[in-house]
């Protein structure tokens, strides 16, 4: 059974291992809930930093949604990474530099209509030769199944 973690919760023992959906929140379709459904047969924990409400402008909980995603990212097993077209989503960016840059499993998928998708493409060409950029939420998410047979 998989159990989905979304902001802000933070269970002091979640089932491992687990993976986190990196991605776009705000102004892009809810693809965390596709992902899931592709993710829940072989994941126990998926880390979902989208919310149902979001208090937007409140910084309070801008700062406390921020530093969950970080600990969290820290936290998961692996990362799911998927770029959808709808955003440039900078954040998602510095996040894939920043862990391009480690050893954690990453899966990564940049839908064809991304703007900066050849950017990501060919920084993680230099970064991690060999990771595959998928071109639809799909096939990430069938990547990011086989880093769980990893662990």
């Amino acid at each position: 059974m998989t159990v989905v973690i979304v902001a802000p919760e933070r269970p002091e023992s979640p089932p491992r291992p687990g993976i986190f959906l990196a991605g776009g929140i705000s102004g892009v379709r809810d693809w965390q809930r596709e992902a899931i459904e592709h993710l829940r047969p072989v994941w126990p924990a998926v880390y979902n930093p989208r919310r149902a409400q979001f208090p937007m402008g409140d910084d309070t909980a801008g700062a406390r949604q921020i530093r969950w995603e970080f600990d969290q990212l820290a936290r998961a097993d692996a990362i799911l990474f998927w770029f959808s077209f709808e955003t440039t989503q900078p954040i998602v960016l510095y996040e894939l530099g920043r862990w391009a840059a480690s050893d954690k499993p990453l899966a990564v998928g940049a839908d064809p209509r991304y703007e900066r998708r050849f950017d990501v493409v060919q920084q993680l060409g230099l970064a991690r030769p060999g990771l595959h950029v998928h071109p639809d939420l799909e096939s990430t998410c069938a990547a990011a199944n086989i880093l769980a047979g990893r662990r």
